[in-house]
């Protein structure tokens, strides 16, 4: 099955075992855990809220872990895109711009980036997420965590 074109309203990846059936079964285990100490407050309810509460949050760490692996990946790559791409002036500051913004500049194709880089660098955008929508050639990115 080919991939969905990539544009900013569609470049989220939901992964649904993940997301729509391991969160919700762990969130609704904690909050079990939570209403049965409260009904019977002992020992044993107090060691299942923890775990409950320990497993919900080595969900979420084996999700981050690995975007944050990721992001590291992108930086590297975008890195020899600049120098690829842009000015070596341009390309030396623009490495030095945060990992998120880097991040965010991932998804513009090479006619679009050295202006994007600019103005990244002057401040135009606050967030990431500004710079995703300011892209009007989206490159995708389909290896995505």
């Amino acid at each position: 099955m080919a991939e969905e074109t990539q544009s900013y309203a569609k470049h989220t990846r939901w992964h649904t075992p993940f997301h729509f059936v391991l969160f919700p079964i762990l969130l609704l285990h904690l909050l079990y855990s939570i209403y049965l100490l409260y009904q019977t407050p002992d020992f044993a309810h107090v060691e299942a809220l923890l775990l409950a509460f320990g497993l919900l949050v080595m969900m979420l760490l084996v999700r981050i872990n690995p975007l944050r692996a990721q992001d590291r990946l992108i930086r590297l790559e975008e890195q020899l895109r600049f120098q690829r791409v842009l000015t070596p002036e341009l390309a030396a500051r623009a490495s030095q711009l945060p990992v998120r913004f880097i991040v965010a500049l991932r998804f513009a194709s090479d006619q679009e980036l050295p202006g994007l880089v600019q103005q990244v660098l002057e401040q135009k955008f606050e967030k990431p997420a500004q710079v995703k929508q300011a892209i009007q050639v989206w490159r995708g990115d389909y290896f995505r965590v």
